[in-house]
């Protein structure tokens, strides 16, 4: 039976996501940015953000949204200048590929089951359109890697920034400020990252983090004891429709069956990424 495009789309998010976010927590990934000399404070928002240029703190707070700028502002710009966007990126795939390697062994980084994921990956990236979606426009700039696990990686990154760009548009259109998003998300439950480390490596403040939780207990979106309310529930499904919904083109594209394809071979490679802890190690410096 076929399911709904959006459906197609978040299955295969969720499937992807791992494989791709691990890159936030690797400390290889934290290795490569301390050997070209990028501070820890700034690693995260220089290598997620290089694909653009040297652009302003004040481009990375819009286009990240959830972060506190000041948290932004102490690493960006004078980030630039310790190293090009070119060298950071750089170091984000060695990252990338030593974690992997790392994590999945060289047998199935070269294996044929790894092979047909980039393929598979590459086919549905060719589906998303830059316009409206500033980080995916920018990573889209970057060089296809040549080695499978790379282009996988590389592919999943693509289709995580197009569907982050949606969502950041979703959250807005809804009138969630950066705070109430955190809050909520946290409060769903069912979380890849656990809500005290969205928390923590946002910057926010305890007394900031409280007002966002009593503006959305006003609003009658949270409770006292931090659940959402039917009305909350209901503000967030919505935003999750729209994302979905305008992240479905590149499954569209794949088809059903090469997504649901997508998801199987992936699906290992994922488990196994969040089967090594990678996800619980926050980066020293960001505590």
């Amino acid at each position: 039976m076929s399911i709904s495009p959006t459906l197609l789309a978040h299955k295969t998010w969720r499937t992807l996501e791992p494989y791709h976010s691990m890159i936030y927590f690797s400390p290889h990934a934290s290795a490569a940015y301390d050997q070209i000399g990028v501070p820890v404070r700034a690693a995260y928002f220089a290598s997620r953000s290089a694909a653009m240029g040297a652009v302003s703190a004040e481009v990375v707070v819009a286009t990240f949204f959830n972060f506190r700028p000041s948290l932004v502002h102490a690493g960006i710009p004078e980030v630039w200048a310790i190293a090009s966007p070119k060298i950071i990126s750089a170091a984000r795939l060695e990252g990338a590929d030593r974690q992997l390697r790392e994590t999945l062994g060289e047998a199935t980084i070269v294996s044929p089951e790894m092979v047909e994921a980039a393929d598979l990956a590459r086919v549905a990236v060719e589906a998303c359109r830059p316009e409206g979606r500033p980080l995916f426009a920018g990573h889209l700039g970057l060089a296809w890697p040549e080695e499978p696990h790379l282009a996988l990686w590389h592919a999943a990154t693509l289709l995580r920034e197009y569907r982050g760009d949606g969502h950041i548009a979703a959250l807005v259109a809804e009138g969630f400020d950066a705070v109430e998003a955190l809050v909520t998300h946290g409060a769903a439950g069912d979380n890849l990252v656990p809500s005290p480390v969205l928390k923590l490596t946002r910057g926010w403040t305890d007394e900031e983090w409280d007002a966002g939780r009593e503006r959305l207990i006003e609003r009658g979106w949270l409770t006292t004891t931090d659940e959402l309310t039917e009305a909350g529930q209901a503000a967030r499904q919505r935003v999750e429709d729209v994302t979905d919904a305008r992240s479905a083109a590149p499954y569209q594209h794949l088809g059903e069956e090469g997504s649901d394809r997508l998801r199987a071979l992936v699906r290992p490679f994922s488990k196994a990424i969040v089967a090594s802890g990678v996800f619980m190690n926050v980066p020293d410096g960001l505590t």
